[in-house]
């Protein structure tokens, strides 16, 4: 994935993480730019993402590594990978297998504001 010459430890050493020393990744749909979900990576998510060409992300939450698809099937195959002008937010083109979302929808962004019903949140 690194046409730099840079390993992969080399570039996470050089992006700016948040307070809990994690970077965002976006992912978006490689055939029409349809953004898909975003999440955390930590180094070795980041790393593994490199190494296997497949999605991985830190779950704050769970507190661990975790591979997009591993349970579900629903893998991410990496196409392209970018970092923004800040450095500090990486965007990914994925080839998607199935649902991208945990809720079974195809993107996580399949609400909009004006629709939104907190109430109905906790039901989810």
């Amino acid at each position: 994935m690194s046409g730099s010459g840079l390993s992969p430890r080399e570039m996470w050493e050089n992006m700016k993480k948040n307070s809990d020393g994690l970077v965002p990744a976006i992912t978006v749909d490689y055939e029409n730019g349809e953004v898909l979900m975003m999440a955390y990576m930590n180094e070795e998510a980041f790393r593994l993402t490199c190494e296997t060409g497949y999605m991985h992300y830190y779950s704050r939450s769970r507190d661990t590594l975790w591979k997009k698809g591993e349970t579900s099937g629903h893998f991410q195959k990496v196409i392209s990978a970018s970092i923004d002008c800040d450095r500090d937010t990486l965007l990914y083109k994925i080839d998607q297998t199935g649902a991208a979302c945990h809720t079974g929808n195809r993107s996580c962004f399949y609400t909009l504001l004006n629709d939104w019903d907190p109430a109905r949140d906790k039901e989810e």
